[in-house]
């Protein structure tokens, strides 16, 4: 009976270290990745599901407001987030909850913020939008309040003097509004950014900034919970690897963006057109 027993109980105890060790092993292959609904963090974020569940992993990708991104990757929640623009636009995150969060290097090397008008808008800087009020309906459209770029346009609103309305809306609700008025040849003004797809379906140009308002020329990099890197030494070779030109970014982008509904296996589809190349970013 005692016999018995000891092997009930030693069996017990192999069966649960066990489970423990799978449990362990699945948790080393997940990852809680971070995404906003901007073009390029959905297109990099789907290829990355694609590519890491080839090798196994388990991604979970968690779609929020910027804010709420920052405040999740610092606190653990999620692991990480593509899409930190340096050193302008989420720099007052950055001041934040830099602590608390790593670096691991940056994806994309020329993101460049600005007004964005249709080409055939006869104005080419920031400082003749308030002769042309009237032609613009004294609106520049906007996207989610809590982007960056919204808070840096209300500055340019006022560093310029200008009487103009930022327009709250989506990403989604900006491109509709531009697809709109250039229909229609009207003039609008938008909340820009590159890289990102519309200045490949429309002809577009980035308003002169003479007053700098706006920014230089930033990098979209990578961050992590402080101390993730160390854990996941695979994953975090693959993401300071992970590197986009405009060719590369723009025909993912267009690929993503013409299978709504469909992109992480749109995104798997461009992954194998380029797998030598995104495969070395485990190396």
């Amino acid at each position: 009976m005692k016999k018995t027993l000891l092997f009930i109980i030693t069996l017990f105890v192999v069966l649960f270290s066990a489970c423990n060790t799978s449990k362990k092993a699945d948790d080393a292959k997940e990852l809680n990745l971070a995404m906003v609904n901007w073009i390029e963090c959905i297109a990099n974020a789907h290829l990355t599901k694609a590519v890491l569940e080839e090798r196994g992993y388990n991604v979970n990708l968690i779609n929020a407001e910027v804010a709420l991104v920052f405040s999740a990757v610092a606190t653990g929640d999620a692991d990480v987030f593509m899409e930190v623009w340096e050193p302008i636009t989420h720099k007052s995150y950055l001041e934040k909850y830099g602590s608390k969060v790593e670096d691991l290097g940056s994806v994309y090397d020329n993101g460049q913020l600005g007004i964005v008008v249709p080409h055939y808008v006869d104005i080419n800087s920031i400082d003749e939008l308030q002769a042309h009020k009237e032609k613009f309906d004294g609106k520049i459209t906007g996207i989610n309040p809590g982007a960056g770029i919204m808070g840096i346009t209300e500055s340019v609103i006022k560093d310029y003097e200008l009487d103009f309305e930022l327009v709250q809306s989506s990403e989604a609700g900006m491109l509709a509004a531009l697809k709109k008025a250039y229909d229609k040849k009207e003039w609008i003004a938008v909340t820009g950014w590159k890289p990102h797809t519309k200045f490949a379906r429309f002809d577009l140009k980035i308003l002169d900034d003479p007053k700098g308002t706006m920014g230089a020329v930033e990098t979209i990099s990578v961050i992590a919970t402080k101390g993730w890197s160390e854990k996941n030494p695979e994953l975090a070779t693959f993401f300071r690897n992970f590197k986009m030109n405009d060719e590369l970014l723009g025909s993912l982008m267009i690929k993503i963006e013409e299978n709504s509904g469909n992109e992480t296996a749109a995104a798997k589809e461009w992954y194998m057109e380029h797998k030598d190349l995104v495969d070395s970013w485990f190396e």
